[in-house]
Parts: C-alpha cells; sequence; structure tokens
C-alpha cells in the first residue's frame, strides 16, 4: 500500500485505553498497512512531549485545532466525559474526521453496522442485524446479539454479553462481565455495575447493580 492510501490518526486520551486502542491499530497495520498513529493528545500537561509505547503526546485535546487532515479517535472509557470531549472537538472544528477501528480478531457479519469514531476490541463477537451507533467502545471478549442496538457514546466494558433485540441507549456504561437477556431496554447514561444480570428494562440515569440488577441510585 502507498502512503497515499494511508490513513493519519491521532488518539485523544493516553491513559490505559489509548495504549491499548494504540496496540488495536498496530494489529490492523498488521493485516494491512491503514493508519499511520501520529501520537495522542491529553490534557494532563506533564504528558506533553513524552513518548508513550513509542508514541509521542502532540499536546492537549485544544490542539486538536491545530490538525485538518488527519483522523481522531477518542480513547476515553466513560462515556460522559467521552461524548464532551467530541462534543468539544466538533465545535472547534466542524469538518473534523474520526476513524473506526475494529481490531482482526473481531468476529462479525455483513449485517453490522458500525458508527464512526467506534472502537471495537478484539474477542468480540457480532451476529446479524446489529445497529452501533458512533463514538461506542466495545472492549475486548464481548459478544452481542441479534438485532441490538447500542446508541451513540455506549460503552461496554470487558467480557460483555449483550443477547438479541437489547437496546441501550447513548451514554451508557455497562461494566466488566456483565449480562443482559435478551429484549432488554436499558436507558441513557445509566451505569450498570461489574457483574451485573440485567433481567428487567432500566430507566435512564440510574446506577444498577446485582444478580439481578437493580438500581441503587439516580444519576443526576
Amino acid at each position: 500500500m502507498n502512503n497515499q492510501d494511508t490513513k493519519k490518526l491521532i488518539l485523544v486520551g493516553a491513559s490505559g485505553f489509548g495504549r491499548e486502542v494504540a496496540w488495536l491499530v498496530e494489529r490492523i497495520n498488521s493485516e494491512k498497512q491503514s493508519w499511520e498513529i501520529l501520537g495522542f493528545l491529553d490534557d494532563n500537561q506533564k504528558l506533553v512531549n513524552e513518548k508513550i509505547n513509542g508514541y509521542r503526546v502532540l499536546g492537549q485535546i485544544k490542539d486538536a485545532v491545530n490538525y485538518k487532515d488527519e483522523y481522531f479517535v477518542c480513547c476515553i472509557g466513560s462515556s460522559m466525559i467521552r461524548k464532551k470531549i467530541i462534543d468539544e472537538l466538533v465545535h472547534s472544528n466542524p469538518e473534523i474526521k474520526f476513524a473506526k477501528l475494529v481490531d482482526p480478531d473481531v468476529i462479525m457479519s455483513n449485517y453490522v453496522n458500525i458508527g464512526e469514531g467506534s472502537i471495537i476490541c478484539a474477542g468480540t463477537i457480532l451476529t446479524v442485524n446489529i445497529d452501533i451507533g458512533n463514538h461506542v467502545i466495545i472492549n475486548l471478549d464481548c459478544t452481542i446479539g441479534h438485532d441490538a442496538i447500542l446508541n451513540d457514546y455506549v460503552t461496554l466494558y470487558p467480557s460483555v454479553n449483550i443477547s438479541g433485540q437489547t437496546v441501550v441507549k447513548k451514554c451508557t456504561e455497562i461494566g466488566t462481565g456483565s449480562q443482559v437477556i435478551q429484549g432488554k431496554n436499558i436507558g441513557q447514561n445509566s451505569i450498570i455495575g461489574a457483574g451485573s444480570v440485567v433481567i428487567n428494562d432500566l430507566e435512564s440515569n440510574v446506577t444498577a447493580v446485582g444478580v439481578p440488577s437493580i438500581p441503587i441510585k439516580t444519576i443526576h
């Protein structure tokens, strides 16, 4: 592949998941040279100009305005913080381009729609007729069943199992090892604690934990 076909990429967030995403991109490139990682942007001023796993921290997130032709992806696990950062990036540059990153180890059918800025990590299985919104993070070793819908800014932490016909509204986070049975609706801006089992619909703006999961507080 020639250089014209390789897109330049900047990772927003240089924390642990940012480093994992850099590795994901390296795995994509090992199959087909698709991305040139220019480096990270991170608001930790102490990291600026440092190298992290071989990639330089180019500046703070506000410095994204200095880049016009590059692609960006936001590597922040928190759904609400990720949405805030994306909103700021789009406000500063309405023409900004976002990468869609899918690890080559992901198993999925041809009947999966994935929005811009979304990240899907290794070991994940996506079956059929699934809609994944913009800026969604699906971490390692998740499964998503038929006709599921994950709206914008949803975060699935590692080893989450989403059964078929489930709808997860925007900005909701589902903790490591959680399971959602078939046909459930989970409201927006909610958090499901690690290891939970969702057997009933959940409202928006709640934290729910347990087996079965129950809301324990309202998120304001």
